[in-house]
């Protein structure tokens, strides 16, 4: 299929995000619980030994396409549910659904090359500090070693740049198989070329959604200033951050339909 790119003007980035939340505001029940379904879903699936870690990691591209479906499902008065986060995989034609499964195959594979990379650069720290931060009895003394280590910053930084760099083809590439019929490679080079078209918008897009978690991290402050409570923090910010998360991915839809065409997008 060829490939139809729109213009996107870079004030679009910060319109994707009001609309997501004008969408989520219709369904707020309901994105929230899509979110988590699959969230507690990805959790039980990590617990599986090898295999479980692998197929949580490749279902994220599932994800990003279940939301844009169900957003879209929104917008035109329809449902929201669960199911749509697998629809990508159950579609009758063989050679879409193939392509799906081979965008998760090479997802999850990229994202265990990012985690091995990342820990190779920290040597190990972020792990630490997981499992350190988990442990109720952890002297703070032990927290504040790992945190001031510059191998650990080093690391985030490696793991932000290319979990990013990883998004880029991902970004549209589930939506371009499943609506427009894209083979695998395809998709992610189309994908890639539409960010690339419209990095202006996604740059604004970016910087919308960091403002916003610099806004929660300091109403968190707030919280524990005010009330001197961690755990009254962590109340405000657990379903705060839960509803941030399904808007995002709510989002995604209009930078989708934007890129090439709502029209166009949804044949």
């Amino acid at each position: 299929m060829g490939l139809r790119l729109h213009t996107v003007a870079p004030r679009q980035g910060l319109r994707w995000i009001g609309q997501a939340f004008a969408v989520w505001w219709s369904r707020p029940v309901a994105f929230v619980g899509l979110f988590m379904f699959f969230l507690f879903g990805v959790l039980l699936m990590m617990m599986v030994p090898l295999v479980g870690p692998l197929v949580g990691l490749g279902l994220l591209p599932m994800l990003t396409l279940g939301f844009m479906i169900a957003t879209r499902s929104a917008l035109q008065g329809g449902m929201v549910n669960a199911m749509q986060i697998f629809e990508g995989l159950r579609v009758p034609d063989r050679p879409r659904r193939n392509a799906q499964l081979m965008l998760c195959a090479i997802y999850a594979l990229c994202s265990i090359g990012v985690i091995e990379v990342a820990g190779w650069i920290d040597g190990g720290l972020f792990e630490q500090l997981q499992i350190a931060m988990g442990r109720p009895n952890t002297p703070p003394a032990e927290i504040n070693r790992l945190l001031e280590d510059p191998r650990l910053a080093s690391g985030m930084i490696a793991r932000l740049g290319l979990a990013t760099l990883l998004s880029v083809p991902f970004w549209h590439a589930p939506a371009l198989v499943h609506w427009s019929g894209q083979g695998a490679w395809q998709a992610l080079f189309s994908s890639t070329v539409a960010l690339w078209r419209a990095r202006a918008a996604f740059a604004v897009y970016g910087l919308g959604w960091t403002a916003l978690t610099i806004a929660l991290g300091l109403v968190a402050t707030a919280v524990v200033l005010l009330f001197g409570s961690r755990a009254m923090a962590t109340l405000v910010l657990m379903p705060a951050g839960m509803i941030v998360s399904a808007v995002f991915y709510v989002s995604l839809w209009f930078s989708f339909a934007d890129c090439f065409g709502e029209d166009d997008a949804a044949a």
